[in-house]
């Protein structure tokens, strides 16, 4: 019977300095719960305000649905590479003269439409690059068409070649 007893003086002792310790550790989850009685398991950051801070990715599919209904092209390529060959109706926007404060060009987009940003393809980081900068310079709806020139080239659709 003694082992019994010291068995469960021992696991109250250590119900309590879990409960004490846990409490300790959790007192502001505590402190809240027990004040207003809301918690929030997920951040205080909005989730639009969240989703507003990256590009939402396009297919091939919704690119040529997107230029349909009237989506402007925006290429981030250099403007070299541009003149080789862009989508129908692009306008040329290279990531570099971005970074290098020439932003006379995005505050003449179209605020309402919708953008889709495309470069050399899915190796190719100046798409999302460009367009994170688009939607901190306040432009809405901006999609990334990963696959770029290469895939709408693959897809035997026209480029069109010559400078802006």
């Amino acid at each position: 019977m003694t082992d019994l007893r010291r068995l469960g003086l021992e696991a109250a002792v250590i119900l309590l300095v879990g409960a004490a310790l846990g409490l300790s550790l959790n007192f502001r989850l505590v402190l809240r719960t027990f004040t207003d009685g809301t918690v929030s398991a997920v951040p205080s950051t909005p989730v639009a305000a969240q989703a507003e801070a990256f590009p939402e990715p396009a297919s091939l599919a919704e690119v040529r649905e997107l230029l349909a209904a009237g989506a402007l092209a925006v290429d981030a390529r250099a403007a070299e590479q541009y003149a080789a060959g862009h989508l129908p109706g692009a306008v040329s926007l290279p990531l570099e003269s971005m970074m290098a404060g020439d932003n006379g060009l995005a505050t003449a987009l179209p605020a309402g439409r919708t953008l889709v940003v495309y470069c050399s393809g899915y190796g190719c980081t100046d798409s999302f690059d460009l367009a994170v900068l688009l939607l901190q310079a306040g432009y809405r709806d901006v999609r990334v068409f990963e696959g770029g020139v290469p895939a709408w080239r693959e897809a035997g659709l026209p480029l069109v070649k010559g400078a802006a």
